[in-house]
């Protein structure tokens, strides 16, 4: 959240990209997409398990994908926020919450790598969608300028 005026800047002045675009983009992306967050929180969950010798199976894993997926949409934009959201995770693998402590002493520094892996993904979402309507927002260019046009070349009598 803290990242959104930086790469509003970076989006529209060295990238080219509408601010109609990015303007709407990255707000929704900094909410929901949080992509680092799902992978690390995967990722920490596996590590935690293995250190304490707990077998997962497929259908573990597959859990942990959905649950912290679905848990990295509802963390909050702030550092840390991925410790709360790992309780999560842990408990449906069946492994203690006091086990997230266990990543607790790196989180910090990991925090600053998953912090760039989600405004990159944001980033990459705002210029897919520029790539894909460029054409609809020249049209829609045109037809705003030629709306003004025909507003302003009227006289209004009262």
């Amino acid at each position: 959240s803290a990242t959104l005026p930086v790469t509003f800047s970076c989006l529209e002045q060295k990238n080219k990209i509408d601010p109609r675009i990015s303007r709407f983009c990255l707000p929704i992306g900094a909410t929901i997409n949080m992509d680092g967050t799902a992978l690390y929180e995967a990722v920490a969950a596996i590590f935690i398990a293995q250190l304490r010798n707990v077998h997962l199976n497929v259908g573990k894993i597959v859990a942990i994908s959905v649950t912290s997926t679905a848990a990295s949409i509802g963390a909050a934009g702030i550092p840390q926020a991925a410790l709360v959201t790992m309780v999560l995770v842990l408990n449906v693998v069946g492994l203690p919450p006091e086990d997230a402590a266990l990543v607790f002493v790196v989180d910090w520094f990991i925090d600053r790598f998953r912090t760039a892996v989600n405004v990159l993904g944001d980033a990459f979402g705002a210029a897919i969608v520029a790539h894909l309507s460029s054409q609809d927002l020249q049209e829609l260019s045109k037809d705003t300028k030629q709306t003004l046009n025909e507003n302003t070349n009227t006289d209004i009598n009262i």
